[in-house]
């Protein structure tokens, strides 16, 4: 399977850990591919405080690129060393270009890779490939979405959107559940009003 994410995004951070859990129980191989909100919105009239957002996530998104491009396998483990320190570790809302800096540097330290992948974050040089990353991501599953897209077999769904992370079997039924939704061909949505924020 594959999962395309962005790491500021509290709701894809609470889907990976969910499947973090489904790797224990279930047989499954999962390509994590970055994807990113900043290429979601750009162009687009924001409120001034979100489009600050944006401009700090761009980032992390690019030195995820980067990382991806170099070494594909060190993706899941940067992952969860950046997404503990901004989401557990309370260093998310961050806001303007450059903000991610100091989260990124620890997070590779933490995930135990080269700090050279840091230079990307304040450069353009990997837009053009996390652009053909994000657009993979949206090729898949469609328009109108945004963070996480998970592709089981040969269908993609952005989420599903959870607060909190089931574990041990709890997590594979809901992977179960998922995955058998996805064989069917013409189901495209399940949806309600959400009434709590991810329990991180």
């Amino acid at each position: 399977m594959q999962f395309w994410f962005d790491v500021t995004c509290p709701f894809a951070w609470q889907t990976s850990r969910w499947i973090k859990e489904v790797e224990k129980v279930r047989d499954i191989t999962v390509e994590w591919i970055p994807m990113s909100l900043s290429v979601l919105n750009d162009g687009r009239d924001l409120d001034p405080g979100y489009m600050s957002a944006m401009e700090a996530a761009w980032g992390p998104a690019r030195v995820f690129t980067r990382v991806a491009l170099e070494e594909p396998g060190a993706v899941d483990g940067l992952y969860t060393a950046m997404g503990t320190i901004i989401h557990a570790g309370k260093e998310s809302g961050k806001k303007g270009f450059g903000a991610y800096d100091g989260v990124i540097e620890q997070a590779l330290k933490d995930a135990g890779l080269s700090s050279i992948y840091a230079t990307a974050a304040n450069s353009e040089q990997v837009d053009e490939k996390l652009r053909e990353f994000h657009d993979a991501a949206m090729e898949s599953v469609g328009d109108d979405v945004g963070t996480p897209v998970l592709k089981l077999g040969d269908t993609a769904f952005f989420g599903p959107v959870i607060t909190r992370v089931p574990e041990g079997e709890e997590a594979g039924e809901l992977f179960d559940a998922a995955v058998r939704l996805a064989q069917f061909p013409y189901f495209f949505e399940l949806k309600r009003s959400r009434t709590e924020n991810p329990q991180v």
